[in-house]
């Protein structure tokens, strides 16, 4: 893991500006185990823990909400020779549009009454093969998305935008300053 360079440093600049807002296109949750995600309008999301619905709602919460950049489904699609690729099968709880997810890691967002942090990049996993066929794991890497934790709970639904708060020393995780 790289190093986040202080708030005040030329580069810790460079990385708190991002172009706008963005927005969340889906949200997707999967009640058990080995059963296909459903859609959504909207959700609850529980501190320290999930969204409500989801079978990860309960667990550890570095990782109570999955993430995938909308731009990168067009690309997973091509690398993986399909003309499109529904959100629902790569597994993840909100496709977000117009901000870059992967600027996110290491700091804290809002999205509706909910504030999340970003902990570490959600990486494929070996269910990508099944789901896009042959090479999919490989069509995934380096678009897999964010792992956040939730750190408010609360609500938030299809349209609401996606802001980052701002970056500050006192918000950036001990897993995030430290290297890789």
């Amino acid at each position: 893991m790289a190093t986040i360079p202080p708030p005040g440093s030329a580069l810790g600049r460079l990385m708190a500006t991002l172009p706008r807002a963005g927005r969340v296109e889906w949200i997707g949750l999967r009640p058990k185990r080995d059963v296909a995600m459903r859609a959504a309008e909207s959700v609850e999301a529980k501190t320290g823990a999930g969204l409500v619905g989801d079978r990860y709602a309960g667990g550890s919460g570095k990782r109570g909400v999955t993430l995938i950049q909308a731009e990168h489904l067009p690309a997973i699609a091509a690398l993986a020779g399909h003309d499109a690729v529904a959100p629902a099968l790569l597994r993840r709880n909100v496709v977000v549009s117009g901000i870059p997810l992967l600027a996110l890691k290491g700091r804290r967002f809002r999205i509706g009454d909910v504030v999340l942090e970003g902990t570490d990049t959600c990486d494929p996993c070996s269910r990508m093969e099944e789901a896009l066929g042959p090479g999919g794991f490989n069509a995934m890497r380096g678009m897999g998305g964010l792992c956040a934790r939730i750190v408010e709970g609360g609500a938030f639904r299809v349209g609401d935008p996606v802001s980052a708060l701002e970056l500050t020393e006192d918000i950036i995780t001990d897993d995030i300053r430290d290297d890789d």
